[in-house]
């Protein structure tokens, strides 16, 4: 008995991937929340519990840098009217 084989186990075709790293635009408002998510841990949740406000203070210090690579690095892209 010969199997045949189905549509659903066929290999994918090959995409090349991008030879560099590319920065992706990121919104206004994802630097605006990571500001203000830092400040807000700054003087609510650090004093309240150390160890989940350093972990806040990580990750929207993590989401400044990014939004700063991303304003610098990224590609200009026009806006459609």
């Amino acid at each position: 008995m010969v199997k045949q084989p189905s549509k659903y186990n066929t290999p994918k075709s090959k995409t090349k991937l991008p030879g560099k790293w590319h920065a992706v635009p990121l919104k206004g408002s994802f630097m605006l929340t990571a500001m203000l998510g830092f400040l807000i841990s700054v003087y609510w949740v650090y004093p309240n519990n150390k160890s989940y406000g350093f972990t806040f203070l990580l990750v929207f210090a993590a989401m400044f840098v990014a939004s700063l690579i991303s304003m610098t690095k990224a590609p200009i892209v026009e806006k459609m009217r």
